[in-house]
């Protein structure tokens, strides 16, 4: 890195990082006074509204992947791998229509894996838990891979001490807040985010001549306007059941869907879908200005920071681009790492401390346990990307597993027969042979294959001795 030119000094980039810090961490404190037990740090209570409940939802799933992958997709992929990854918008959209059910069948829930212990049985509820836990481990990295990134391509803060410092940081602020912390600064940092967007976005507009652009990308880069681009095409659908899989099974968006009034929980969830659809196309038509503005792109991975604070600069604002652009994409990290960190500190205590191992805590107790798994949880994700791995492939090895989920999850909530064992039988084969096919196909495959074998399973289980679900006429009593 020694001789390159930053968009803002090494010095600069710690200043705004710590500061940031210290601002989310002082209202972590600040909002986690109000959680007054395991369920207020867990649920916030019960009693997120409209707009603070579609704020952390929107803000949750504007991720570093969002910011930093679709650029990717873009370069990559053109045109179709900019939509493509908008198409992760249509999870939340569905899922605000579930949110009902969920909330009759488990009026008292508190995780995710409640639903799979209720529909699946323990052996269920483990193989769910196995999944959730790799798939969100993979997510976790991605985004500490994408934090180390933005501070080595915005002011040439080695990778390693980058994303060190953006873990510590969501680490710190989830640990004393909960779920009442995540949420408050998830809509702080929302509303930050769609600003930020808009205003690079519309920079881009103003400094780009479309004619040109085209004539540009259609010379150098025309695979990039295919319509017809295969791998283009696979991705689009391979990315929306890759959502589809990831909110319907995720605990991020269980946990809001039992922290939000009842009445509330389907409308923010759908108001989040609409608000969150034009980001990734925003992120990713930045991408596609990199060519015909001249800008070079060292490393993919950096794709989003390095145009938006190059376009920034050419418009006069120089040192300014970068420091608004890490606030940007630093937001957008921090409000997807603590929400994920609080969800698998509740599912390792819940679930698998409490409900597999049978190992009671109270609740003078409760808050110290889980600081201990946020921060083994922390740790875990900076060993596991201390390596510096690809962002596409610390994501989307997940894929297959998440997406053998989907029809599994929609027959649990709908249907009042199954075969579990078939269903189970689905799960295991599509994830296996969604992994497969991740190395011998493509990464563009995977979710694909996982959610199609899974498919067929679960129609078959359907119609081949099925047996009744436990709780599919009345409401469960999970404790």
């Amino acid at each position: 890195m020694t001789g390159e030119v930053y968009a803002i000094s090494r010095g600069t980039g710690w200043v705004i990082v710590i500061l940031l810090g210290i601002l989310w961490v002082a209202l972590g404190i600040y909002w986690g006074r109000r959680a007054k037990n395991s369920e207020g740090f867990m649920l916030a209570g019960r009693n997120v509204g409209l707009s603070l409940g579609s704020a952390t939802a929107m803000a949750t799933w504007v991720t570093s992947n969002t910011t930093m992958l679709a650029p990717v997709f873009a370069l990559t992929l053109g045109v179709w791998g900019m939509l493509a990854y908008s198409t992760a918008s249509f999870g939340l959209l569905l899922f605000a229509l579930f949110v009902p059910r969920i909330r009759t069948l488990l009026p008292a829930g508190v995780t995710a894996g409640d639903f799979f212990r209720l529909r699946y049985g323990r052996c269920g509820w483990s193989l769910f838990l196995i999944i959730t836990m790799l798939y969100s481990l993979s997510w976790l990295v991605s985004m500490a891979i994408a934090g180390g990134d933005l501070l080595e391509a915005l002011a040439g803060i080695p990778y390693l001490q980058g994303m060190s410092l953006i873990l510590i940081v969501c680490i710190l602020y989830t640990l004393f807040g909960g779920l009442y912390a995540v949420i408050g600064t998830d809509f702080i940092q929302s509303l930050i985010i769609l600003v930020g967007i808009v205003f690079i976005g519309g920079l881009v507009i103003v400094k780009l001549d479309f004619s040109t652009a085209y004539e540009h990308i259609a010379t150098y880069q025309p695979s990039l306007l295919q319509i017809a681009m295969p791998a283009a095409l696979l991705a689009v659908f391979n990315n929306m059941l890759f959502g589809f899989g990831e909110v319907f099974h995720n605990n991020v968006w269980w946990s809001r869907a039992f922290a939000m009034r009842k009445e509330i929980a389907p409308k923010a969830f759908f108001l989040s879908g609409l608000l969150w659809f034009p980001i990734p196309i925003a992120a990713g038509f930045i991408a596609l200005a990199a060519g015909p503005l001249g800008i070079n792109i060292p490393d993919e991975n950096q794709t989003g920071p390095v145009v938006a604070s190059a376009v920034m600069s050419m418009s006069g604002l120089g040192a300014i681009a970068g420091v608004l652009i890490l606030i940007v994409l630093f937001c957008s990290m921090a409000s997807s790492i603590d929400s994920l960190l609080a969800a698998t500190s509740d599912l390792l205590i819940e679930d698998v401390q409490k409900g597999l191992f049978g190992v009671e805590i109270d609740e003078n107790r409760f808050r110290r346990s889980a600081g201990f798994v946020i921060i083994g949880v922390g740790v875990l994700v900076w060993i596991l990307a201390a390596p510096h791995w690809p962002i596409i492939n610390a994501l989307f090895i997940s894929g297959p597993l998440v997406g053998s989920l989907i029809w599994p999850v929609i027959a649990g909530l709908f249907w009042k027969k199954i075969n579990r064992t078939l269903v189970l039988g689905g799960i295991i084969a599509g994830s296996a042979l969604g992994v497969w096919a991740y190395f011998a196909l493509g990464w563009f495959t995977a979710s694909l294959i996982g959610a199609g074998v899974s498919m067929v399973a679960t129609i078959l289980a359907r119609f081949i001795s099925p047996k009744q679900f436990r709780g599919a006429e009345a409401p469960a009593q999970i404790h």
